[in-house]
């Protein structure tokens, strides 16, 4: 959809340490009440997993190559793990219960699989992947809605749903392959990521990337030339977005993660990537071993005491300078 500017984030997964202060700070501030409980809009998931919701990679959405809106499958709330509470009253207020515990056995949630990975010792391998809505250029969940409720803001490109025209009629739900709108039982209506809108329009960034202890998040609009989303997505072609073979055109960009090399049986280095090469691009496409030499290049200058625009922007030197917001 045509819109007159598209704010945009590039988050550098070399720097992600999975310590989910986005992840608290975005729940803090929007969905940690009134239904939203199970939801997340924000969060951070350990690479090779299942993800949130549970294998949403596997549940379908999206556009096909001919440009057809592909439905999907809506998430059970097992998928999503169901939400407990803890016996805080009895263990750490009165002291009848000696032990933390939950009210049920919990079977499933975010993070389940957290540092789990793929491989064998000493070649395990994991990463850290931070998951919000993408606010697509071409948002599947917006053509989905047969009422007319998700709409993308024309000044800055981020996608909404109107709650008065909302129906929950989850069309969205199952059409978003990233699985990133949620459907709130309480008020039987779709909710959503907002990118922060009400501090954007305050010249402050998102909760998410505000509170990110790692300074691994920008936020820009795409035709600043002058604005870090440019020079890393455009310019250096450095940030890559998440599974675009899916149609949707997404607007949230990833620097990939270099990987340790592998250990033969003698404990020496062998100059293989320990992360398959063949694992980023099945998710950030065939731009990952560009990005990846580009990034190495400019990390030797760096060593060698030789300027590098590029290295100085992803160290993030100052944090106010990382989000551009007018």
């Amino acid at each position: 959809m045509a819109v007159k500017r598209q704010l945009s984030m590039v988050m550098d997964l070399n720097k992600c340490i999975g310590c989910h202060t986005c992840t608290s700070a975005c729940k803090l501030q929007w969905t940690n009440r009134n239904g939203r409980e199970y939801m997340y809009w924000n969060n951070v998931e350990t690479m090779p997993g299942t993800g949130y919701p549970k294998n949403y990679a596997d549940m379908g959405g999206g556009f096909d190559e001919d440009g057809a809106l592909k439905t999907g499958t809506e998430p059970s709330a097992e998928d999503y793990g169901i939400p407990w509470e803890y016996n805080y009253e009895e263990a750490l207020m009165t002291g009848t219960d000696p032990w933390l515990r939950p009210n049920v056995k919990p079977t499933w949630g975010a993070n389940w699989d957290e540092d789990e990975g793929e491989g064998d010792y000493p070649n395990s391998y994991y990463f850290y992947l931070p998951r919000l809505c993408n606010h697509c250029e071409n948002p599947a969940c917006l053509a989905a809605c047969s009422r007319n409720a998700i709409y993308k803001r024309q000044e800055d490109g981020i996608v909404l749903i109107d709650q008065e025209r909302c129906r929950g009629y989850r069309y969205c739900v199952g059409a978003c392959p990233y699985k990133k709108v949620y459907f709130n039982e309480e008020i039987s209506k779709s909710e959503k990521c907002i990118f922060c809108y009400p501090r954007i329009e305050k010249g402050l960034p998102t909760a998410c990337a505000k509170q990110c202890v790692g300074r691994i998040r920008w936020i820009g609009y795409r035709d600043d030339e002058e604005g870090p989303i440019y020079k890393l997505v455009d310019q250096w072609k450095v940030a890559l977005p998440l599974h675009a073979e899916w149609g949707t055109k997404p607007n949230v960009f990833y620097v990939p993660p270099f990987s340790p090399p592998k250990y033969d049986e003698s404990g020496e280095t062998t100059g293989e990537s320990r992360v398959p090469l063949e694992y980023l691009e099945s998710l950030f496409g065939d731009g990952v071993a560009t990005a990846l030499q580009t990034l190495a290049v400019e990390r030797q200058k760096k060593a060698d005491g030789v300027d590098s625009e590029l290295m100085d922007t992803l160290i993030g030197y100052r944090h106010a300078e990382m989000f551009k917001l007018s």
